[in-house]
């Protein structure tokens, strides 16, 4: 596993060399080409001025901030890199927060840390003790290609977790969702069943299904084309009506679960 950034922690006074590593593979993702039909050549893009339908060279193009329709602030280059941060190759924490404070939404990102060299062995692991036995996780900041985030640091067997934090501008209100200004009081009846349907459903994290279907199934496809086989269709879903009554619905889930808890 190769690191994509290695630097410090600084626990106040205490300083911890690390290395971060991406946690998320991509190897496994299947990907096309935009190829041409006719003669199979790769597809490849001309960036042109759509005002003078001139093809536009990359010295020739600046980047504008439209503050008002058709109004833009011109900025080049340079100008842009005197606010670039410098990496101060540390990660300092800032604050320590309980884990159930940080809402699901505010993830972004996510990468492994580990400790980097012998030396900083002991200081890492003093670290990832003090957070598992206080229940914290650690808040600092990165800069990571000329950007910096805040990040959220919690333990996890013998490393370290980072998120990368979204900005709370970055989120919308969910407030804005509509038809959820007011919610509907439950009927009794139709409550007890439905978290008697829940209880039938729960299992733990572990024995949930993640099989990516989907990219099974475009393997397979893949798998056909290069062996110049048929394509085959998949099978579709039933097209059964939705059960409308809701007492119905659920009953019947209810005996839907458990016959495949048993099976």
């Amino acid at each position: 596993m190769r690191s994509v950034w290695k630097g410090h922690i600084r626990f106040s006074l205490v300083t911890i060399p690390i290395q971060i590593f991406n946690a998320v593979e991509t190897k496994g993702n299947v990907s096309f080409r935009q190829i041409h039909s006719k003669d199979n050549g790769p597809i490849g893009y001309k960036k042109y001025c759509k005002t003078c339908e001139e093809t536009v060279g990359r010295d020739d193009i600046v980047k504008g901030f439209e503050y008002e329709p058709d109004q833009y602030a011109i900025f080049d280059a340079k100008e842009l890199d005197k606010i670039k941060l410098k990496s101060t190759k540390a990660i300092d924490i800032e604050a320590f927060v309980d884990m159930d404070e940080v809402h699901p939404t505010r993830f972004e990102n996510v990468y492994y840390v580990g400790p980097e060299g012998d030396v900083a062995k002991k200081s890492f692991a003093l670290l990832c003790n003090t957070l598992k036995e206080t229940g914290k996780a650690g808040i600092g900041r990165i800069i990571l290609r000329d950007r910096e985030d805040v990040v959220l640091i919690t333990p996890h067997q013998n490393a370290l977790i980072m998120y990368k934090l979204r900005f709370p501008y970055e989120l919308r209100s969910i407030e804005k969702v509509p038809d959820t200004e007011e919610m509907d009081k439950a009927d009794k009846a139709q409550m007890k069943l439905a978290m008697q349907l829940v209880e039938s459903l729960t299992t733990s994290f572990d024995k949930v299904d993640f099989e990516d279907r989907y990219r099974d199934a475009l393997l397979d496809l893949v798998e056909q084309k290069v062996q110049g086989k048929e394509i085959v269709n998949m099978d579709e879903e039933s097209d059964d009506k939705p059960v409308v009554d809701i007492m119905v619905a659920l009953k019947k889930s209810i005996e839907e679960a458990k016959k495949k808890k048993s099976a």
